[in-house]
C-alpha cells in the first residue's frame, strides 16, 4: 500500500497509508486530541477531518482553542441555523452563511414574513434539537448539472446565481439531517459539539452587497461547546456595548458626524482635539529622540503620483474618484498614501551613503472611499490621519532600523496600557503572487529580515501568509484590549519596491548609485482607528497625563468661586488641563457630573480651603483622598501624571 509523508507542527514527520483521514491522523496522536479535533490544516488550507489526504502534506490539527477550530466550529453553525430555519417556515430561501470573527451569519429570503424575538428564541430551540441528533456532516462532489437541476427544483435562485461563477469540477455540497448546502467547508465532524447557541440580531442585507438587488433578513449568531461559555460571551457583550466608542465619544464630546459634511469624515470637538494633540505631542517627542524630521504635504497629489507609485492600480477604485481641473487632461487624486509624496521629498537633492538613514514623519491626513456599509464609527472612516513615517536606508541598515521602530511600537503599548498583543508576521501569498510587485529575491529578504528583528526583541509572533502589502512584507500588532477583543494596530513594512519605481539613489562608498531601502511604518497606524480602540480598552478612563480634562475645581457654593478661580488659574499656569464648575448647583451634583465626564481629580473647595490654600481631593472611581495644600497637590501631580518618555 502507497503512504504519505506527513509532516507536523513541530516538524516532526510519520508515514501514514495514501488517503488517511485528519481524525485517523489525530487518533494515531492521542485520543484526547482526537476527541477535541475540530478541523484540520492541510498545506495552508482547513479541510474537515473526514477528507483523504493523498500526497505528502504539512498538517495542523485544530480544536475549540484555534482559530482553525472555531472557523470549522461557526461555519457548521451557520449550517445547523439553516437546517433549523428550513424545519420551521417552509419556502425559505438561502444566500450566503459565513462564519466570521466571532459567529456566523446567515442571509436568507423569508418571503413576506417578518423576523421577531420570538422567531429567534424559536429558531435557537430548534438548532439545539437538531444539534443533540448528532448529524454528521457529510461532502459530496457534485457536477455542475446536478447542483443546478437541485437547486432548480428547490426554486433557490439565489444558489443557482452562485453556482454560475463555479466551473464544473469544482463543487461541493454539504448535508446534515435533511438540510443540503452549496458550500466548500470546511465542518466539523457531526453537530454535537454545539451545546450552547445565541442568535444575536437580525439586520438587513443586499444580496451580494449589491444595492439594486434584494434585501435579504441577515441573521447573526453565535455558537459554543460550553454553555458557560457563552454566558461569558453575553457578558462580554454587554460590557462592550458601555464600552462603545461611539457612545462614549457622544457623551466625553470628543467627537462627531454629520451628514451635511459628509459620511465617515469625522468632526473632532474640542475635548478630542485636546486629546488627539496629546497624542501626537507625545510621538512627536518620541520621534525627534529616536532622529526623525518632521515634514508635511498636501492634501492631493497628481494622479500620475499614485500611477507612478502603483497605488492608483491597486487601490484606485476604492479611492475618491480624480478632481479635474480647468487644465484639460490634469488630473488630482485625494490623498490615498503618504509614502509616494515622501518619495518625492528624497529625490530633492542627491543623497549618499552618510546620509543615510533619512527619516521624514508626518501626520498626514489621507482618504479613501470606503463604502457606506463598512462605515462604523472612528474605525472605518473616508479620511484619517496616519502617525506615518518612512526611513530611507542602506540594505545593511534594514534589520537595525527596524528593531528601533519596534522598540517605539512597545512605548507606545506600554504608556497607554496595552500589555497583550502578538506580532503577526504578514506574508504574500505564494500561490497568487500577481498581487504582488517585486523580484522574489528580494521578497524572501524582507520576509527573513522581519522575522530576525522580531527574534532579537523577543516578540511572539505568527506567520499569517496572502496578509502583505502589495509593495512588501510587514509586521503588523494585533492588540487585545481589556474584554479580550484583537485589534490590529501599530505596523512596519519593509520596501524594496517603491525606491525602485520612484527611482531612488544615494552614492555609496564605491562612488556608484545604490536604491536605498524604505520602512514604512506608523505606529499608532491611524490616529482615528487608535482612539477608538483606546476609548474602548479604557472605557473612556483615559491615562491621565493624555486626558482632555485632568481636574475639576468644584466650589461647594458661590462663596468661594473666586478662591476656586485662582485654584484653576494655578492649575493653567502649570499646564495642568482643568475646568472650574461654577453653576448654582449643590455640589453633590457637581461631583456626579464630574464622575460622569470621567475626570480623573476634583478639587472641592469650600470655607476652610479657601482661607488655609487648601483643596480636598477625589479621585474619579476611587472617592475623598484627603485634603492638602495646593502647591503640594500641584508638585505631586506633576511627578505621577508627566507624559511618559522612551528610555
Amino acid at each position: 500500500m502507497s503512504e504519505v509523508k506527513i509532516t507536523l507542527p513541530d516538524g516532526s514527520s510519520r508515514n501514514y497509508p495514501e488517503n488517511v483521514t485528519g481524525m485517523a491522523i489525530a487518533q494515531s496522536i492521542s485520543e484526547g486530541l482526537a476527541r477535541n479535533a475540530l478541523s484540520i490544516e492541510v498545506n495552508g488550507e482547513i479541510w474537515d477531518l473526514s477528507r483523504p489526504i493523498a500526497k505528502d502534506s504539512s498538517i495542523r490539527i485544530f480544536t475549540w482553542n484555534d482559530k482553525g477550530g472555531k472557523y470549522a466550529f461557526w461555519h457548521s453553525s451557520a449550517h445547523l441555523f439553516a437546517e433549523a430555519l428550513e424545519a420551521l417556515y417552509s419556502g425559505v430561501k438561502f444566500g450566503i452563511g459565513p462564519p466570521i470573527e466571532n459567529g456566523f451569519y446567515y442571509d436568507v429570503d423569508l418571503g413576506d414574513r417578518t423576523f421577531g424575538e420570538d422567531d429567534l428564541k424559536k429558531v435557537e430551540a430548534k438548532m439545539l434539537e437538531l444539534a443533540k441528533k448528532n448529524e454528521v456532516f457529510v461532502r459530496k462532489d457534485v457536477s455542475k448539472k446536478d447542483a443546478i437541476d437541485f437547486f432548480t427544483k428547490k426554486g433557490d435562485p439565489y444558489k443557482l446565481e452562485l453556482l454560475e461563477g463555479l466551473s464544473d469540477g469544482s463543487i461541493t455540497f454539504y448535508e446534515q439531517g435533511n438540510f443540503t448546502d452549496l458550500c466548500r467547508g470546511p465542518h466539523i465532524p457531526n453537530t454535537s459539539p454545539i451545546k450552547a447557541i445565541k442568535l444575536l440580531n437580525v439586520a438587513g442585507a443586499y444580496w451580494r452587497g449589491n444595492e439594486k438587488n434584494k434585501m435579504l433578513t441577515r441573521v447573526y449568531g453565535i455558537t459554543f461547546p460550553k454553555a458557560k461559555e457563552l454566558e461569558e460571551y453575553l457578558h462580554m457583550l454587554e460590557e462592550a456595548k458601555k464600552r462603545d466608542h461611539r457612545k462614549l465619544g457622544k457623551e466625553l464630546e470628543l467627537f462627531a458626524f454629520s451628514e451635511k459634511v459628509g459620511l465617515g469624515l469625522p468632526l473632532w470637538l474640542p475635548k478630542g482635539t485636546v486629546l488627539r494633540e496629546r497624542l501626537e505631542q507625545f510621538m512627536r517627542k518620541a520621534q525627534i529622540r529616536a532622529g526623525y524630521d518632521p515634514v508635511v504635504t498636501p492634501h492631493i497629489g497628481s494622479k500620475q503620483l499614485y500611477v507612478t507609485s502603483g497605488h492608483y492600480e491597486k487601490y484606485g477604485k476604492d479611492s475618491f474618484q480624480p478632481i479635474h481641473t480647468p487644465e484639460e487632461g490634469e488630473e488630482f487624486l485625494l490623498k490615498p498614501m503618504n509614502c509616494p509624496h515622501h518619495c518625492e521629498i528624497y529625490k530633492v537633492k542627491p543623497r549618499s551613503y552618510k546620509d543615510l538613514p533619512i527619516r521624514f514623519a508626518e501626520f498626514g491626513t489621507v482618504y479613501r472611499y470606503e463604502q457606506s456599509g463598512e462605515l462604523h464609527g472612528l474605525t472605518r472612516v473616508r479620511g484619517f490621519t496616519q502617525d506615518d513615517a518612512h526611513i530611507f536606508c542602506r540594505p545593511e541598515q534594514v534589520k537595525e532600523e527596524f528593531i528601533k521602530v519596534i522598540d517605539l511600537v512597545l512605548h507606545v503599548f506600554k504608556s497607554l496600557g496595552f500589555e497583550n498583543y502578538t506580532a503577526q508576521l504578514s506574508l504574500r501569498d505564494p500561490a497568487d503572487k500577481q498581487k504582488y510587485i517585486g523580484e522574489d529575491e528580494l521578497w524572501d529578504r524582507a520576509e527573513r529580515e522581519i522575522q530576525e528583528a522580531a527574534d532579537e526583541r523577543n516578540l511572539k509572533t505568527v506567520a499569517v501568509k496572502g496578509e502583505a502589502a502589495f509593495y512588501g512584507p510587514k509586521l503588523d500588532f494585533m492588540v487585545k484590549d481589556a474584554l479580550g477583543r484583537s485589534w490590529q494596530l501599530g505596523t512596519i513594512q519593509v520596501d524594496y519596491q517603491l525606491p525602485q519605481r520612484f527611482e531612488l539613489e544615494y552614492v555609496g562608498s564605491d562612488n556608484q548609485k545604490h536604491t536605498p531601502v524604505m520602512i514604512h511604518r506608523a505606529p499608532f497606524g491611524s490616529m482615528e482607528r487608535f482612539i477608538a480602540v483606546l476609548i474602548e480598552h479604557c472605557a473612556g478612563n483615559f491615562p491621565i497625563w493624555l486626558s482632555p480634562e485632568q481636574v475639576a475645581v468644584l466650589p461647594i457654593s458661590e462663596r468661594f468661586n473666586e478662591y476656586a478661580g485662582k485654584v484653576i488659574q494655578e492649575l493653567k499656569n502649570q499646564d495642568i488641563r482643568g475646568f472650574l464648575d461654577d453653576r448654582d448647583e449643590k455640589i453633590g451634583r457637581k461631583i456626579r457630573d464630574a464622575e460622569v465626564k470621567k475626570v480623573p481629580y476634583m478639587l472641592i473647595v469650600g470655607e476652610k480651603e479657601a482661607a488655609e490654600g487648601m483643596v480636598a481631593v477625589r479621585r474619579h472611581g476611587e472617592g475623598d483622598k484627603g485634603s492638602v495644600a495646593l502647591e503640594v497637590f500641584v508638585q505631586q501631580f506633576l511627578k505621577e501624571f508627566s507624559m511618559p518618555v522612551q528610555a
